[in-house]
């Protein structure tokens, strides 16, 4: 029995186990950002199942915010990292297409029973396959620099904010009830359809990057009375800039095709000019 297990004893010459590398906190920072947002987003479900809604709207406004911080931050800090967007795209998926959707079935939807969990299903997997798109198109490389200033289809947080419109007007009084359930089913199945659509939207992406110094202390006071209405009144503030997001969406829509008919008027203009450059070439070749 004893030569079934000999002793084994190292080899002094075998070199050390590889160690990881340590990784900087400018790497780690941004994806606790995106960590908590997820945290928000979970716990809007939690609360959606125990019928306080308000808390659960907050959660995902709040989770919101945190999206639009987590990628300026990795940005900033030089921190970006593939395994930062898939966790930043998983983290969307469950803070704007499942808490939204479970919220909605909670509150109004499920009046109309298997109907209603249909609309939420299409509004969630309708955030994943606008989700996966836009992953997919950041990997393009022939996509013109100026399109990045805008989103094809509607962003997941504007959709996520936008499909809630209804519950801002319910905490404002207005009595959405069951009555109410065949048209917000209607507007939530409009919303899921916009978020899959083609249609461009401003991504405010490139805004900010250069500011003209005479605008700066008129954006601090801007940003201070945007944050002192948003804490003091903040379902109609949401009502508001839901409203003013979807009543920009065909100003946008206009403003992108007078770009691509200008790029593709360049590329008629170029296309001849460079035709009647390689002619004399060509006959001289002769």
């Amino acid at each position: 029995m004893d030569d079934l297990f000999p002793p084994f004893a190292p080899d002094p010459n075998e070199p050390r186990p590889r160690r990881f590398k340590p990784v900087p906190f400018r790497m780690i920072a941004p994806n606790m950002i995106t960590l908590m947002a997820l945290c928000l987003g979970l716990t809007a479900i939690r609360l959606a199942f125990e019928g306080k809604f308000e808390p659960a709207v907050i959660a995902v406004v709040v989770a919101g915010v945190l999206d639009g911080i987590d990628g300026r931050v990795a940005r900033l800090l030089k921190g970006t990292s593939r395994f930062g967007a898939e966790l930043d795209s998983l983290a969307d998926f469950v803070n704007f297409g499942c808490a939204p959707a479970l919220i909605l079935y909670g509150f109004v939807l499920f009046h109309l029973k298997s109907l209603g969990w249909i609309v939420a299903l299409i509004f969630a997997i309708a955030m994943a396959l606008r989700l996966a798109r836009f992953n997919a198109m950041l990997d393009d490389p022939n996509r013109p620099e100026w399109k990045k200033d805008f989103f094809v289809g509607m962003p997941a947080p504007a959709g996520a904010l936008t499909a809630m419109l209804p519950l801002y007007l319910h905490f404002l009084g207005f009595g959405l009830e069951r009555w109410a359930a065949p048209a917000i089913l209607i507007y939530v199945l409009c919303i899921a359809l916009l978020v899959v659509s083609t249609v461009p939207t401003y991504s405010g992406k490139t805004m900010g990057k250069r500011v003209p110094r005479s605008l700066v202390l008129p954006i601090f006071l801007f940003g201070v009375a945007a944050f002192g209405i948003l804490i003091s009144y903040p379902f109609e503030a949401l009502v508001t800039v839901s409203a003013g997001y979807l009543l920009t969406i065909p100003v946008v829509a206009a403003q992108y095709r007078r770009r691509l008919k200008a790029e593709q008027a360049a590329g008629t203009e170029e296309r001849p000019a460079a035709v009647a450059e390689d002619r004399p070439a060509a006959a001289t070749s002769e």
